[in-house]
């Protein structure tokens, strides 16, 4: 056994499916964060279940199609104890890997379920998330065929990802939305003033993504250690003259980690759980990882707290990050 209590369990959205008070990202299994080790990669999946993490996150472009087909057998083996969440949106494929150009046309979107259901191997997807929205198509038809799939039983809730709070009401008008997926973390706090009060009001979940800041606030060491095949080299973040900087506030971060005996990671995590406190917001956060320890590293999290002093110190660290987030 590991030695850390399983995680508290929330509804998804209003009278959804329960959940763990944590999920965890798929992505990195399969694309965009170097080598992987697939031994390693099913053996924290397995863990992950053991604690009580419930939603398992992907998409169809994830490996174009690879992180569905990985997961697939864990997920039919494991299926009345998991949920799995799933995106459309992307047009990318294996014939055009560089195509990130955005689709939300019903079509699109139907044929974008029948292939994960399949790549999957699966009756129904627990959450169908539109992974980025295209301002070529109106919301409410695309939420509509959305709705249609929950109405056929191939889809049971509804998701969205980085809207706005005007698109969040605009789509929940048209069919419930269970859950609204968005960066939230130490360093990327936009949706606090606008968005994060509409879900409350809609009594929608919040999936926080990237709330180790795709793994820098984890620490300096990581950040420094990145090889050139690692997609987050690209990103502005972490470019060499954002990197010098942001890194300084990482060792801040390490700093206070140090003070409370646990690690900068878990001060991540700690936060946003005392953040979601503070401003009445249910969430699961889904950091990724493929490694056991850094799983049961952010589990753990969800039960330490974290002083007003530390919260005090780290909440003028996102005015300070230079580069944009994405």
């Amino acid at each position: 056994m590991t030695g850390i209590n399983p995680l508290p369990q929330i509804a998804l959205g209003n009278g959804g499916p329960t959940i763990g008070s944590q999920g965890l990202g798929c992505m990195g299994m399969s694309e965009f964060y170097g080598d992987t080790d697939e031994i390693e990669s099913r053996a924290t999946l397995e863990l992950a279940l053991e604690l009580g993490v419930t939603m398992f996150d992907t998409a169809d472009v994830y490996g174009i199609g690879e992180n569905e087909r990985f997961l697939a057998p864990f997920i039919q083996a494991h299926r009345d104890q998991t949920v799995i969440a799933t995106k459309f949106g992307y047009a990318r494929t294996p014939e055009t890997p560089d195509d990130w150009s955005l689709d939300n046309r019903p079509e699109f979107i139907r044929r974008a379920a029948e292939n994960s259901l399949q790549r999957l191997g699966i009756e129904a997807i627990d959450l169908y998330y539109m992974h980025r929205r295209s301002a070529d198509v109106p919301l409410a038809e695309s939420i509509g065929a959305m709705a249609d799939l929950v109405a056929e039983g191939k889809v049971r809730a509804l998701g969205l990802s980085a809207v706005s709070a005007e698109e969040l009401r605009e789509a929940h008008a048209v069919h419930p939305i269970a859950a609204l997926q968005s960066e939230w973390s130490i360093f990327t706090r936009d949706i606090e003033a606008e968005i994060v009060p509409v879900a409350v009001d809609l009594g929608i979940t919040l999936i926080p993504y990237s709330p180790l800041g795709r793994g820098m606030l984890t620490g300096q060491a990581f950040a420094e250690s990145l090889s050139a095949e690692d997609a987050r080299t690209y990103l502005p973040r972490f470019s060499a003259e954002n990197r010098a900087v942001n890194l300084r506030l990482v060792a801040k971060i390490e700093e206070i980690a140090a003070g409370q005996g646990i690690t900068s990671a878990q001060v991540a995590i700690a936060w946003l759980y005392a953040k979601a406190r503070e401003l009445s917001v249910a969430v699961s956060p889904i950091p990724g990882t493929r490694s056991r320890r850094r799983l049961q590293e952010n589990v753990a999290a969800v039960s330490l707290p974290l002083d007003q002093a530390a919260m005090a110190e780290l909440e003028p660290l996102a005015r300070k990050v230079m580069g944009i987030a994405i």
